[in-house]
């Protein structure tokens, strides 16, 4: 029921923001960028601005209206795939990026430090920055070679460039001159404030425009329980399976397994313990949440444990997830090599955690 009504919400509120004109303006703002990584998406066409609200909204943490815009996004494309049961390079492109997790602000993961009682719920904040930014420069740059995308397009280097001063500038500023407190509260503001106004946007765009906006919204939101019904028996099956592997002992296995790998090779065998977390993120958000807070109840909130697996949930998303989730919401069977580039992607923001770990929290 939760899913159904955020997506009903949130697909009413993207119909309005459509028919306003709100989605072929980001299409064109954001035009040379993904004309050169999503080559077969027409100029303008709307797919390019549901990619960017879904981009936005993970930036922000925003979990919920994230997923409403990536399926949107994953329709519009749908659209444009010449073979309907096989993911077309854009489809996968999309995909592969939004697995990387990109989160500019970890609101969720800040929140539930502050619940257990961290000293400073913020202190992950850029260590999460910098592996996520890893993770996704890897999703990029592999999917680009495979697919054939010119990487040293100048226009391409331009935004990847702008990009990484921006994050760089603004990781260069908190660090300096905020607190930890003040980055909390300019994380949890900065959040809220966006949400609003894109709400707002989409709303005051839909009244300039003289678009009957309770029409609209409830046009949206059929299609919100329409998609919901779709996607069910994939969620169940998914479930079902994180179910079979949690109760199994399977985990247990393979930590120990690393474990005893790490110690044959002289590593430091002390962030095994948060390893859960991140053998869990790529199969379900909420699986790896849970073993998150266990990791911090048991281990101390501020310990070098548990925020080792603050740093593994924040660094990738959910990989296996996403691909039945993003896929089977448009009928897609064949995934080609989705999966194994999200693998990648995840496997990069997990040593990319490891490093950050012991260069912040040791």
């Amino acid at each position: 029921m939760l899913l159904a009504g955020v997506m009903t919400l949130w697909l009413g509120l993207l119909n309005i923001g459509e028919k306003a004109g709100a989605i072929d303006g980001l299409a064109r703002v954001i035009a040379p960028f993904f004309s050169r990584i999503f080559p077969e998406v027409p100029k303008g066409h709307p797919a390019a601005g549901h990619m960017v609200m879904n981009f936005s909204a993970n930036l922000l943490g925003l979990d919920n209206a994230a997923t409403p815009f990536g399926l949107k996004a994953m329709a519009s494309l749908q659209s444009l795939n010449p073979n309907k049961d096989e993911a077309s390079n854009a489809q996968i492109m999309f995909l592969v990026l939004h697995t990387s997790g990109l989160t500019l602000i970890p609101i969720s993961i800040m929140a539930q430090r502050a619940v257990l009682g961290a000293h400073d719920p913020s202190d992950v904040f850029l260590p999460l920055l910098i592996a996520t930014y890893v993770a996704s420069l890897t999703a990029l740059i592999s999917v680009s070679i495979k697919q054939g995308v010119n990487l040293f397009d100048r226009v391409l280097l331009g935004w990847l460039g702008g990009i990484t001063l921006a994050i760089g500038g603004m990781v260069w500023y908190l660090s300096n001159y905020m607190n930890r407190s003040e980055i909390e509260l300019f994380s949890k503001v900065t959040s809220n404030l966006v949400l609003l106004g894109i709400i707002a946007a989409f709303l005051i765009g839909g009244l300039r425009k003289k678009v009957n906006v309770f029409d609209a919204f409830i046009e949206g939101a059929k299609g919100g329980i329409q998609t919901s019904i779709t996607i069910i028996p994939y969620l169940v099956g998914m479930l079902v399976a994180i179910s079979v592997l949690r109760n199994s002992g399977v985990l247990n296995f393979v930590v120990s397994g690393f474990t005893w790998l790490f110690t044959q090779l002289g590593v430091s065998t002390e962030f095994v313990p948060a390893l859960p977390t991140a053998l869990m993120r790529p199969i379900s958000g909420s699986g790896s949440r849970a073993l998150m807070i266990d990791a911090m109840q048991n281990y101390g909130v501020d310990s070098f444990v548990g925020r080792h697996a603050c740093a593994f949930q924040g660094s990738t998303d959910t990989t296996f997830y996403i691909v039945a989730l993003y896929f089977g919401s448009v009928g897609i069977k064949r995934a080609r090599y989705a999966i194994g580039y999200g693998l990648l992607t995840d496997f990069a923001g997990v040593v990319a955690s490891v490093w950050v770990g012991y260069l912040f929290f040791h």
